[in-house]
């Protein structure tokens, strides 16, 4: 991939706006013609950085969701383990987000779930079911103060 340049940035920062945004009032925003600019975000595309193109809902117009940060331990010193984990964890709908990180746990997770019911099976398959699994602790969402995936570039 050639060096992201200064449109490449303003196409970017647009598109994480409004992935919908159309060729000429890109253009305008960014100060390229409308067929430059298709052709740069063809090359992000391409090229990967933009990975993927999503729709964002609100959970409140679809019924409503609850969202659960959860932090798990697993067993250390064996990265099949941890490979596993992420492998299962990458398969299931309501885990959003999954971190590996540093500190006292060894993931966040983004979970939701339509009420405590489901919530609670779900704990049932991903970690009382999971041997490897040493402890997690749930942190229920009581308001999304901000949600967001774009990145400040």
């Amino acid at each position: 991939m050639s060096k992201i340049d200064p449109f490449d940035i303003a196409i970017l920062n647009n598109l994480q706006k409004n992935s919908r945004i159309t060729s000429e009032p890109l253009a305008e925003a960014v100060g390229l013609s409308p067929t430059a600019c298709q052709r740069r975000v063809k090359r992000l595309r391409d090229n990967g950085v933009i990975e993927k193109e999503i729709a964002v809902i609100d959970p409140a117009k679809v019924g409503g969701r609850i969202t659960m940060i959860v932090q798990a331990v697993l067993e250390r010193g064996r990265a099949d383990i941890l490979d596993d984990f992420k492998r299962e964890i990458a398969k299931i709908p309501q885990v959003q987000q999954c971190y590996y990180v540093t500190g006292d746990f060894d993931f966040i997770l983004i979970v939701t779930a339509k009420d405590i019911p489901e919530y609670e099976q779900l704990t049932h398959r991903i970690f009382f079911a999971n041997p490897h699994i040493r402890r997690f602790q749930t942190i229920v969402v009581m308001d999304s103060v901000k949600v967001g995936l774009s990145y400040p570039l």
